[in-house]
């Protein structure tokens, strides 16, 4: 039984007129049930505007101007919020990709889960609280009486994606929608977030539909896989075989931008910038971008038709794209030539208190006795799962906060001041880590104000060459964040570190939220900067995959001390403790099986 069906569905953004593409394009797809469905492709694609639109949802900006979405055979997008409460987070329910921010700070855990199940069940009081209880030992969380009485900030980021699982299931759903389920989880969290779901889908006979930047996430997780790109679908079938034997250029080239530990070198990025909202390309999407072109490309849109069955591509050539690069081969990693310290940790702990006005009571430390010293021009990266303190490690590097014991030393700054210029750090998020109300110009000023005292000719001068540094156009200086996907957000803020001249570059998670083709060309872009400016990098990231393909030394972080530290190579090849084992075959676990890069 089929239950989501999108019929033709196209959706357009009125802001850029009649003759811009749409961000949805004629799209057809089902799912029945408990059958799962992955959709992929680079930010501004389309999935998550084609996720919402099988909630009944399109949003401010957008219209729908042809097709439909449907639930059961009903038609979502023409009935109205009223008629389609009962619907939403019941039969029908949706895991967001922020799990903290879907969270209401000032609500206990048991609240949201008592909340969803007073919506959509008819259970009393005590039977909801019961089978709260019931749905928090579902997903797995440790004592779920406790977690009843806690808050989303007093749960770790794993904790809250299972709590939204937990809300979801609230009401029974027959199918489960999901946007980046595991989006910022560590790679061991990130494999119980998926058994989880892989378990509760088989029980429930639910039918799935997970939108994700990870492909590996995809793989494992679902039966079938859409590949989109510009609002298009341009590749469809078995999960498992559009991965391995992919057959438009497009999604060759995403496969090759996944970084892999059986090869330890920087990933292949995309070449260029995929189609705006505002300018509409004659003939294939990815024309411009795509080294297989021949002159029929330009004429129409390629339609989907199938190589075999189950397996459609929109491609003029699908057989060339399995035989030919779409990038030129990655740079080898040159290594840093100077042995020279620029930053040392000696026997560093940092500890968190918790306290009430009755009784103080002292955490553990979140990091204990960690020593490490970092050379100029070298990078070192530090890996782990949540709560392991890798981010704390930062902070204190930043001075953002007090240590409890050891001491850290910067080479490159003789008092507290000079010491805010030389070591800059870019936090995970650039939405938050942005004034939304400032434009790109004023952003990067800030730093060339505060260290250098520059006026506003030579600030917008200095201005347009960070940006080229980071490969933005001097045209981005006038926009605002909102204005720029997430990829462009984030060279932003690695644009503005880089306007205090820093010696020290502390990058926490800043690639964890991108798809995999800007995550290869931000890793590029910090080894490229890492070389050619002499800037220590300390590269705090879950994925050890990226770490192995950007960094000289890995550091393995485990309950807040260091695991294992060592050259690349040898860590990922010989890992010597059985937590850094353990990441590595995590990591392994489906990229071996992904086609060699040719």
């Amino acid at each position: 039984m089929t239950l989501l069906a999108i019929d033709g569905l196209s959706i357009a953004a009125a802001a850029y007129g009649p003759d811009a593409p749409p961000v949805i394009d004629g799209i057809s797809l089902s799912v029945a049930e408990g059958e799962s469905l992955g959709i992929a492709g680079e930010s501004g694609s389309g999935k998550s505007t084609l996720l919402l639109a099988m909630m009944g949802l399109v949003q401010d900006g957008l219209h729908r101007t042809g097709g439909k979405a449907c639930f059961a055979g009903v038609s979502l997008l023409d009935r109205d919020d009223r008629e389609l409460t009962a619907l939403r987070g019941g039969r029908l329910a949706m895991v967001p990709q922020n799990a903290g921010t879907a969270l209401t700070p000032s609500f206990k855990i048991g609240q949201h889960i008592d909340e969803a199940l007073r919506l959509h069940t008819g259970l009393a009081a005590v039977a909801r609280t019961r089978r709260t209880v019931e749905l928090l030992r579902q997903v797995r969380l440790p004592d779920p009486e406790s977690l009843l009485k806690r808050y989303p900030h007093q749960l770790s980021g794993g904790q809250l994606q299972r709590v939204a699982i937990a809300m979801a299931l609230a009401g029974e759903p027959q199918a489960l929608l999901l946007d980046e389920p595991t989006s910022g989880l560590d790679v061991m969290t990130q494999q119980r977030i998926i058994e989880l779901l892989g378990e509760i889908r088989s029980q429930r006979a639910m039918a799935a539909v997970c939108v994700s930047h990870d492909l590996g996430v995809l793989a494992q997780l679902c039966d079938k896989l859409a590949v989109m790109y510009a609002g298009r679908i341009v590749e469809f079938g078995e999960a498992g075989r559009v991965l391995a034997e992919p057959r438009h250029p497009y999604v060759k080239a995403l496969v090759a931008s996944v970084p892999r530990l059986s090869s330890i070198s920087l990933p292949r990025p995309i070449g260029g910038a995929a189609p705006g909202l505002s300018e509409r390309l004659a003939g294939c999407s990815f024309l411009p971008r795509c080294s297989r072109a021949g002159s029929d490309c330009t004429g129409q849109q390629p339609p989907l038709q199938a190589l075999r069955p189950g397996h459609l591509v929109a491609c003029r050539y699908p057989e060339e794209a399995t035989q030919a690069a779409t990038s030129s081969p990655a740079p080898v990693i040159a290594r840093p030539a100077a042995e020279v310290p620029v930053l040392q940790l000696e026997n560093v702990t940092v500890s968190y208190r918790r306290s009430s006005w009755l009784s103080p009571q002292q955490q553990p430390p979140a990091v204990s006795g960690l020593s490490l010293t970092l050379m100029q021009s070298e990078i070192l990266a530090l890996v782990g799962e949540s709560g392991s303190g890798k981010s704390t490690v930062l902070r204190a590097i930043a001075g953002l906060w007090p240590l409890a014991g050891g001491s850290i030393t910067c080479s490159r700054a003789a008092d507290e001041h000079e010491r805010r210029r030389a070591v800059q750090l870019i936090f995970q998020n650039p939405d938050s880590s942005l004034n939304p109300r400032h434009r790109v110009e004023e952003i990067i000023a800030q730093p060339l104000r505060l260290y250098f005292h520059m006026g506003p000719e030579e600030i917008r001068a200095t201005a347009m060459r960070h940006l080229a540094s980071v490969e933005l156009d001097p045209r981005y200086l006038t926009r605002y964040p909102a204005q720029l996907s997430g990829g462009e957000r984030q060279r932003v803020a690695i644009a503005r570190a880089l306007a205090a001249k820093p010696s020290i570059l502390l990058c926490d998670e800043i690639t964890s939220a991108l798809d995999v083709s800007v995550q290869a060309a931000i890793l590029h872009l910090i080894h490229d900067l890492s070389r050619s400016q002499g800037v220590a990098v300390l590269f705090v990231t879950h994925n050890i995959a990226a770490a192995a393909a950007l960094a000289d030394r890995i550091g393995v972080l485990h309950e807040g001390q260091l695991a294992e530290l060592g050259p690349t190579a040898a860590v990922c090849s010989t890992p010597q403790h059985s937590y850094t084992k353990t990441l590595v075959r995590s990591a392994r676990a489906w990229t071996d099986q992904l086609p060699p890069v040719s």
